[in-house]
């Protein structure tokens, strides 16, 4: 072996070694994991379905995985997309996750239509598990003279334009399954964007809005104190716990069908063990009393998916809305 040789030799040794301790160390992470505080993002305000999905769970989790689960509520605005988009550039270490909504997958596609840089792809994330999945409802102030839906669609006609409604934002949530219902109605309300659910149903509340599309576990409670009334369900059939609630379908808006669904996320290229853990977790946490008990108080029961299903779910259901989008085009 020349001189040449041995130096190549000799570099190449604590190379090896170094590569071989990092990828020690990176498996020992793994293992450990939780060993410290856990973020999961919501990316709306507080008071919505994301962060009612969010709170409970994380306690349970907390309890299961032996480290604080911190909610962190990054309410920037833009219908969820500012704290999509921040869950997207976390780490894959397990230490940041994302509790959101469905439209995790309508944003990036609304970012298309008006041209603008996408902000994040569905892509970037890995289901891990699904929570809650409820209709919509059409909810208006106690005192509104809509009585039923027809009043509503009715009186939009003769006032187009004139009727605010809230969203959490352009093409969140609310604003597409609003849309989708104004575009079969043919009707026009004026829009009114807010940076979350929860805003929305305050400016309801205050009377800024007359009109939200929300989920039964954020609208129940209101209802029940003689605050707000509710029109119509977007669901295919009648919610439990507003049995006597129309769909849109029955009312003869057979295109009108749409879901809040919240579910947890993580960066895709987390770390295969720590994937099984925390799904395994989430498994338990769903079945957690403080979980159930939440969600059913709430009118929202579980609707539980494990990562699999769950992925198999957010293709077709991102596939149905992002053809809404399509369909609504470019509004404000």
């Amino acid at each position: 072996m020349n001189r040449r040789d041995v130096l190549k030799a000799a570099v190449a040794v604590p190379v090896t070694y170094a590569g071989l301790g990092a990828l020690m160390s990176m498996s020992r992470a793994e293992t450990a994991w939780p060993s410290r505080n856990i973020t999961m993002i919501v990316p709306f305000p507080a008071g919505g379905q994301a962060d009612l999905a969010a709170r409970p769970v994380a306690i349970a989790l907390e309890r299961i995985l032996g480290k604080p689960v911190i909610v962190d509520n990054r309410a920037g605005g833009a219908g969820g997309s500012v704290g999509n988009a921040q869950a997207a550039r976390a780490e894959p270490d397990g230490y940041t996750l994302l509790m959101t909504l469905s439209s995790l997958a309508v944003l990036p596609e609304a970012d298309r239509l008006f041209e603008r840089p996408v902000s994040y792809e569905v892509a970037q994330f890995a289901p891990v598990a699904r929570v809650l999945a409820d209709p919509t409802l059409l909810a208006v102030p106690a005192n509104a003279p809509w009585k039923t839906l027809q009043d509503f669609v009715d009186d939009a006609k003769r006032r187009p334009g004139q009727i605010p409604y809230g969203s959490s934002g352009p093409y969140g949530t609310l604003h597409v399954a609003m849309e989708m219902f104004a575009a079969s109605a043919g009707i026009k309300l004026l829009h009114v964007p807010f940076r979350g659910a929860g805003p929305a149903l305050t400016a309801l509340l205050s009377g800024t809005v007359q009109a939200v599309a929300s989920a039964p576990g954020t609208l129940r409670q209101q209802v029940d104190d003689g605050k707000m009334r509710v029109l119509a369900n977007w669901g295919a059939e009648r919610v439990p716990s507003f049995p006597d609630l129309p769909t849109f379908k029955e009312l003869g808006y057979k295109d009108v069908e749409f879901y809040i669904w919240a579910g947890l996320f993580a960066p895709a290229a987390l770390p295969a063990p720590i994937m099984t853990r925390l799904r395994e977790a989430m498994a338990q946490a769903v079945q957690a009393p403080e979980v159930s008990r939440t969600f059913a108080a709430a009118g929202s029961p579980v609707a539980y998916l494990d990562a699999p299903d769950f992925a198999k779910f957010v293709d077709t259901d991102s596939a149905r809305l992002i053809a809404a989008v399509k369909k609504i085009g470019k509004v404000e």
